[in-house]
């Protein structure tokens, strides 16, 4: 196991802002923010100019510059920049990102640029912020890990094909249920629209269709599954509700730099409104809450390869990259590995007796 290195994840740093950042800020809510201007705009005038391209003539009838350019597609949407957009919106979900004079432009990236990224307007917010949070990965969570075994991809891939084929339909079950009607109508407009846009634009160019927006919905729905699975990989079975027992922190990885610190999950909900930058910050300032709750924490590996450990079982290896909280949060090596086989091991069932409780068997 590892101590705790010298921070390298980012922060604010406050200076002096001049010429096109100087002009932006002033739409923004909060200047920290600046960083997520120039993203949307790297992905407004790279990637989507290429997405439209694969639907002109011009292109189609060159078959290898189609293919060309949708690997380049491809590429963009997939590998540079799915998961910072991702983890944008996320924030963005959070926190308002426009000052409300200029409102109109919060809706660019839900309405606008997520159709590219394969995300139905409004849904990610209905689900992440109106549910996922409220129920904090507990049993009325709809998208709880609590139900599967967390350590195989078997169990995995039926948590993932559990929600991308009726996700949905449980979600807007969970707003019937809490007389949610705004939300329920946010959900099924939203993906209602979205099969429109892509049943739509198939009898234009299906191939194009394909590759620009179900291709990018399929991949991100497994992205966000397992992201979510892997946060939520190793629950306490006595205090499931715990953020410090249920969820999963990564420090000092490039994955914090890519996407604005989403490894800090443990924090994100203990407080979920804190602003990205913050996080680290919040680490430092409450290590004796970690060390408390023996908080599973990583360095130097995000939740990608902690997935990968983790279907293959690579306990060594997730000991070797797990983090020992001022040297006495684990005796050992054994120990750590002990507590995270226990908290992957379990499978949730509900307790007959007292309803709000919950028991686990294995």
């Amino acid at each position: 196991m590892q101590e705790v290195k010298p921070n390298t994840d980012p922060t604010y740093q406050e200076r002096e802002y001049k010429g096109m950042d100087k002009f932006f800020i002033q739409f923004l809510h909060d200047k920290k923010d600046l960083p997520f201007i120039y993203l949307t705009l790297k992905v407004t005038f790279i990637m989507i100019p290429a997405a439209v391209l694969l639907y002109l003539p011009i292109v189609n009838n060159i078959p290898w510059l189609w293919w060309a350019l949708s690997v380049f597609y491809f590429y963009l949407n997939t590998f540079a920049y799915k998961g910072p957009f991702g983890l944008m919106l996320h924030c963005t979900s959070h926190r308002t990102w426009f000052k409300k004079k200029y409102g109109i432009f919060n809706h660019y990236l839900p309405w606008v640029v997520g159709l590219f990224f394969g995300q139905t307007p409004r849904t990610y917010y209905s689900h992440h912020i109106w549910m996922h949070h409220p129920e904090n990965n507990l049993m009325d969570d709809e998208s709880t890990t609590m139900k599967y075994r967390r350590n195989t991809f078997k169990e995995f891939m039926k948590y993932f094909l559990d929600f991308l084929f009726i996700g949905m339909i449980r979600l807007v079950g969970y707003f019937s249920k809490r007389n949610k009607a705004k939300l329920i109508i946010n959900c099924v407009t939203g993906e209602t629209l979205f099969v429109l846009l892509c049943v739509g634009l198939s009898f234009v160019n299906f191939q194009a269709t394909f590759m620009v927006f179900i291709l990018s919905f399929l991949v991100s729905r497994f992205v966000m599954m397992l992201g979510n699975w892997t946060q939520h990989a190793f629950v306490d079975e006595k205090d499931p509700g715990n953020a410090y027992k249920n969820s999963v922190t990564c420090i000092n990885v490039k994955y914090n730099h890519k996407c604005w610190n989403d490894g800090y999950h443990i924090s994100h909900h203990v407080r979920p409104g804190m602003h990205w930058t913050q996080h680290p910050v919040f680490f430092q300032e409450h290590l004796d809450e970690f060390v408390k709750n023996k908080a599973i924490v990583f360095q130097g590996i995000g939740f990608l390869e902690i997935f990968w450990f983790l279907m293959w079982q690579k306990y060594d290896k997730l000991a070797y990259y797990g983090v020992n909280i001022n040297g006495d949060t684990f005796k050992s090596d054994e120990e750590f590995i002990h507590l995270i086989k226990e908290r992957t091991h379990w499978k949730l069932k509900k307790n007959v007796e007292n309803p709000i409780r919950y028991a686990f068997s294995s």
